[in-house]
């Protein structure tokens, strides 16, 4: 949420950003809907004054008087208080100045390239025709069992998910070795290692609104009997764990490896990628949540990506970096930096791993401050990534796969694998 200080003096900024992200709300209303509260907040202190003062002089009539206009006055706020709130938590964040405009993903620019898409002496195929062909996706009886976009992995592409998942914890939980990655990317960071969370998947309702990802709730599964949201990724339990907390400056950053199973309806992607686990209900995820001083939180996000990177390379897969223009955006996000792997059974990059930075959008909702040495508080800054979900093995299968339908194990992910250096069909 934005301040609505900064609303009232930065209108023209606030609708540029309202109208690049298609947020569905009207700024003049909410700035009306703003002044018809505070007026009311004035009207409601100026009878309590009045009230206390009646009290002194022992005036029961007028007493009685100024508790009756109190009462309406109390409702009439209460439903402006109301309407204010919902207009303010529809007002998007507002963009970087490194984000490029544009109506959806056709204006998302391409940052940098690394390594050459691999070539094969024969068709390859995707990821859906290999899973079938050596028994290790099962869609077949998925639907069956639940209904469609749902998956059973089996065999060694279970264990190929949990290699990566070993290797990342490795890797963020180490100082020594996330120095390593932060050295190599340049960033002037600390190497406080991540600590590893298991979150709830289920949020209430008003914590997701706090943590501004509760829209599109079409994109949501709702337990009515519990009143309860069925998460959709990790970040949204990781974020509100210092919802109304004040964290001295020199215990931050605090940084969170979560890793959970996420639900999305995937509602407005009708008929699209309907094969395979690229796009699912459930699917399992690994997320990085970090809460920061303001004037790192972009070394903070760029070292979010330098870890994504890390695990490509060390992966050895083909991959672009991309700048994430304000129609293809999240409405929270301040700057939101995505990397695409290529798939070559699919002959182009996809989006596997995403960075988004808030600045104090999500914190301001959750109340969340840093508390400097000299006693001073402000609104921290929060950042969340991706460290690796099921796309990160669809990359794997479609680039490591062989004339003979199996698929070579990464280098990096043997130590993980039990002694299997290749996925074949048992």
């Amino acid at each position: 949420m934005l301040d609505i200080k900064f609303i009232r003096e930065n209108p023209d900024l606030v609708k540029a950003a309202v109208k690049n992200k298609k947020a569905k709300v009207d700024v003049d209303q909410l700035l009306k809907l703003d002044e018809h509260r505070r007026g009311l907040i004035g009207k409601i202190e100026e009878l309590n004054r009045e009230k206390n003062a009646a009290a002194k002089e022992k005036d029961i009539a007028k007493g009685k008087q100024i508790k009756d206009a109190l009462l309406g006055l109390d409702a009439e706020f209460k439903d402006a208080d109301a309407k204010f709130f919902e207009a303010m938590y529809a007002v998007p964040n507002i963009p970087s100045g490194h984000t490029p405009v544009g109506p959806d993903e056709s204006g998302n620019r391409v940052i940098k390239q690394v390594g050459q898409p691999p070539k094969f002496g024969f068709e390859p195929k995707e990821h859906w025709q290999l899973g079938e062909q050596l028994g290790i996706i099962d869609i077949e009886t998925a639907t069956k069992v639940t209904g469609s976009r749902f998956a059973y992995l089996k065999g060694d592409l279970a264990l190929l998910q949990f290699a990566i998942i070993q290797f990342l914890m490795q890797a963020l939980t180490s100082e020594q070795h996330l120095g390593e990655i932060i050295k190599h990317a340049g960033l002037k960071v600390s190497a406080k290692p991540f600590v590893p969370v298991l979150p709830p998947v289920m949020i209430k309702p008003e914590i997701m609104q706090r943590m501004g990802r509760l829209e599109p709730r079409d994109e949501r599964y709702y337990i009515a009997s519990d009143d309860l949201y069925l998460i959709g990724s990790a970040e949204h339990t990781l974020g509100p764990m210092h919802m109304d907390q004040a964290i001295s400056e020199e215990q931050l950053p605090l940084r969170y490896i979560g890793y959970s199973t996420a639900f999305r309806r995937e509602a407005g992607s009708y008929g699209k990628d309907m094969k395979g686990i690229l796009r699912v209900h459930q699917f399992d995820k690994l997320e990085m949540e970090s809460f920061t001083a303001p004037e790192l939180s972009e070394q903070e996000q760029l070292l979010m990506v330098a870890v994504q990177e890390y695990l490509m390379g060390a992966l050895e897969l083909p991959y672009q970096v991309v700048e994430i223009c304000t129609g293809d955006m999240g409405a929270p996000d301040y700057r939101q930096i995505d990397i695409e792997t290529w798939m070559p059974g699919q002959n182009k990059y996809r989006e596997t791993h995403t960075a988004d930075l808030m600045t104090d959008f999500q914190s301001r909702r959750l109340n969340i401050k840093v508390k400097r040495a000299d006693g001073k508080s402000e609104l921290l800054h929060m950042n969340d990534a991706t460290a690796s979900a099921g796309r990160t093995m669809i990359a794997i299968m479609e680039n490591y796969q062989q004339a003979d339908g199996s698929i070579k194990v990464p280098k990096a992910l043997l130590p993980y694998m039990f002694g299997i250096t290749e996925i074949k069909k048992r």
